[in-house]
C-alpha cells in the first residue's frame, strides 16, 4: 500500500472521536493493559508461593512498565498470522521482549482472564469520560439557560403553538433529560465488575490445581491479582474501581448482557443529543436559533445564503448510529451458547467501541454548538407575538365571566372571531388581527357588574408575554441551584482535562 489514501479509515477515527476516546480504544493501550494484567497474575502467584521467582516477576514489571513497543506489535502480528490466536500472539511476543519470564507467562489462565478483565477497566474508563463530556454539555447549556432564563418563546405541542415558555427554560429541559442519562450511565459504570482469574469455564479447575485443591488459597490468589491490578491504576482519571468486586459466578467470559446495559446507557444518551439536535435544527428553520457559524464557512456548495445547522445534523446521524447498535448487543448477549460461543469477538470488536467513538464525536459536536448558540431574540419575540393573540383569549374569557358575563356566548363569540382571524394569517398571508376583531364587537364593551370590558385591564395587560410563562423563570433557576451546581463542582477537577470541542472537520 503507497499511501494511507489508498485504504479505508473509519470516519469515527478522522473526523468525529476526540484524541482521548481513540487512545481507550487503541490497540496500545488495550495490549498494555493485557501485559498489566499478566503482570499482576505473576505478582499474585509470586506471592502465594507457586512457581515463580521474584526475578521473574521483576524482569516482567520492567519491561511492562516502559510499555509495548511497535516492533512488538508488529511481532505479535506476525505471531497471530502464524497461531490465530491474538492473546497468544501476544503471550509470544512478550516472552521474546522479557525472556526471563516467559515460563510463567498466562500460567493457570484462560484469554478471557486476560480479555475481560481488560475490556472491564476500558468500558469503566471509557464510561467516565463519556459521563464527564455529558456533565460539559449539560454546564453549556445551563450557562444558556441562566442568559436566556426570563425571555418568553412560543412553545409547541404537536408541532403546533402552545403556551409560551422561556428559551432559558427550554435549554433547562435539554440538560434536564440529558442529567437524567448522565446519572443513569454513572449507576451503571459503577455496576461493573471484574471477571477475575476463574479459567476456561468459569470453574477455576486450573487456579485450583495450582494451589493443589485448597479452595481458599484460589481465593487468595484471585484477590491479590485484584489488589495488583487495581495498584497499577491507582490515581489513573477516569477512575479503575471495577476490581473492589467481581462477578459471582461467570462462564468463560463475563455476563454479556452486561455490555447490553452499558449501550442501552449510551443509546439512552444518543437519544437525548438527537432530541436536542433536532429540536435546534427545527428552531434554525425558525430563525429563532443559530448554531455556531465561521466566518469562511460554507452552509451549501449551491446556494450561498445558506446557513445550514451541520453540526446539529451530524450530531444525529452519529447519535443514530449509536442508538441502533444496541441491538448488537442483546444479540450477543442472547446468543452465549452455553459457556460461551466465539462469534461475540468479532462483533464486540466493532460494536463496543464505535459506540464510545461515535457518542463522544457527538457530545464534542454538542458542546460546541451549546457554547456557541445564537439565540436572535427580535425573531424570537415576533414569531411569538403573531401568537399570542389566541393565546390571550382565555384569559380574555376569564375576564368577561368575573364581570358577569355568559361564559358559553362569549366562548362563541370569541372562536368565530380566532377562526376567522386563522384563516386571514393561512390563506392570505396577512397579520392576526384577532384582537382588533374582539376590540370592534360591542359585546366585549358591553356593561357587566356596572362597567365596561377596558381596554386598560383587558387588551394591553394581556399582551405582556411575562403573564403567560407560568412558573418558567422559577424553574430553571431551580435546576440551576438543585441539579447544576452540584454537577459542576463534581466535575470540576475532570472538565479541566477534556479536550478542545471544536469539530475535527
Amino acid at each position: 500500500m503507497s499511501s494511507p489514501h489508498d485504504t479505508y479509515t473509519s470516519p469515527l477515527a478522522q473526523r468525529n472521536a476526540s484524541p482521548e476516546m481513540l487512545r481507550l480504544w487503541s490497540p496500545r493501550y488495550k495490549f498494555n493493559t493485557w501485559r498489566r494484567i499478566w503482570l499482576a497474575a505473576a505478582r499474585a502467584q509470586l506471592e502465594l508461593g507457586l512457581p515463580v521467582s521474584r526475578e521473574q516477576v521483576e524482569h516482567l514489571r520492567a519491561v511492562v512498565e516502559r510499555g509495548i513497543t511497535d516492533e512488538e506489535i508488529l511481532a505479535a502480528g506476525r505471531y497471530e498470522r502464524e497461531l490465530r490466536h491474538d492473546v497468544m500472539a501476544h503471550v509470544h511476543a512478550l516472552g521474546d521482549a522479557c525472556p526471563a519470564a516467559r515460563a510463567i507467562l498466562h500460567l493457570g489462565m484462560t484469554s478471557q482472564d486476560v480479555n475481560d478483565n481488560a475490556e472491564t477497566i476500558i468500558l469503566e474508563r471509557a464510561m467516565g469520560l463519556i459521563a464527564a463530556k455529558v456533565a460539559r454539555v449539560v454546564l453549556a447549556l445551563a450557562d444558556r439557560a441562566e442568559r436566556w432564563k426570563a425571555t418568553p418563546t412560543l412553545a409547541f405541542t404537536h408541532y403546533q403553538p402552545a403556551q409560551p415558555t422561556t428559551v432559558g427554560r427550554r435549554c433547562a429541559g435539554w440538560a434536564y433529560e440529558l442529567w437524567l442519562s448522565e446519572t443513569a450511565l454513572v449507576r451503571t459504570r459503577d455496576m461493573l465488575k471484574g471477571r477475575g482469574l476463574r479459567g476456561a469455564t468459569g470453574t477455576q479447575a486450573s487456579y485450583l490445581a495450582l494451589c493443589d485443591g485448597d479452595p481458599a488459597r484460589v481465593d487468595e490468589l484471585e484477590r491479590r491479582f485484584c489488589d495488583a491490578l487495581a495498584g497499577q491504576f491507582a490515581g489513573e482519571k477516569p477512575r479503575v474501581d471495577a476490581f473492589g468486586a467481581l462477578h459471582d459466578l461467570v462462564g468463560q467470559t463475563y455476563p454479556r448482557v452486561v455490555d447490553a446495559d452499558v449501550l442501552a446507557g449510551l443509546a439512552s444518551i444518543a437519544a437525548v443529543l438527537h432530541k436536542t439536535a433536532t429540536d435546534i435544527r427545527l428552531l434554525c428553520n425558525r430563525k429563532e436559533l443559530d448554531e455556531p457559524f465561521e466566518d469562511t464557512q460554507i452552509g451549501s456548495s449551491a446556494m450561498p445564503y445558506k446557513r445550514n445547522p451541520m453540526r446539529c445534523e451530524r450530531v444525529c446521524g452519529l447519535s443514530r448510529f449509536v442508538m441502533n447498535l444496541v441491538g448488537n448487543a442483546y444479540d450477543t448477549a442472547a446468543t452465549q451458547w452455553l459457556e460461551r460461543t466465539l462469534d461475540d469477538s468479532s462483533n464486540r470488536r466493532l460494536s463496543l467501541p464505535e459506540a464510545f467513538l461515535a457518542l463522544d464525536g457527538a457530545l464534542d459536536l454538542m458542546h460546541n454548538v451549546a457554547s456557541g448558540l445564537v439565540v436572535h431574540e427580535a425573531t424570537v419575540r415576533a414569531n411569538l407575538m403573531a401568537e399570542l393573540p389566541f393565546m390571550a383569549t382565555e384569559n380574555i374569557l376569564m375576564e368577561c365571566v368575573k364581570l358577569g358575563g355568559d361564559r358559553q356566548a362569549y366562548h362563541e363569540a370569541i372562536r368565530v372571531h380566532a377562526q376567522a382571524a386563522g384563516l386571514r394569517v393561512k390563506q392570505q398571508g396577512q397579520s392576526n388581527d384577532l384582537l382588533e376583531r374582539l376590540r370592534s364587537d360591542r359585546a366585549f364593551w358591553g356593561h357587566a357588574r356596572g362597567g365596561p370590558l377596558s381596554a386598560e385591564l383587558v387588551w394591553d395587560h394581556l399582551l405582556d408575554p411575562m403573564k403567560y410563562i407560568g412558573r418558567a423563570v422559577e424553574q430553571t433557576e431551580r435546576f440551576l441551584r438543585a441539579v447544576v451546581q452540584p454537577l459542576r463542582d463534581g466535575y470540576a477537577g475532570q472538565l479541566q482535562t477534556l479536550g478542545d470541542s471544536s469539530p475535527r472537520v
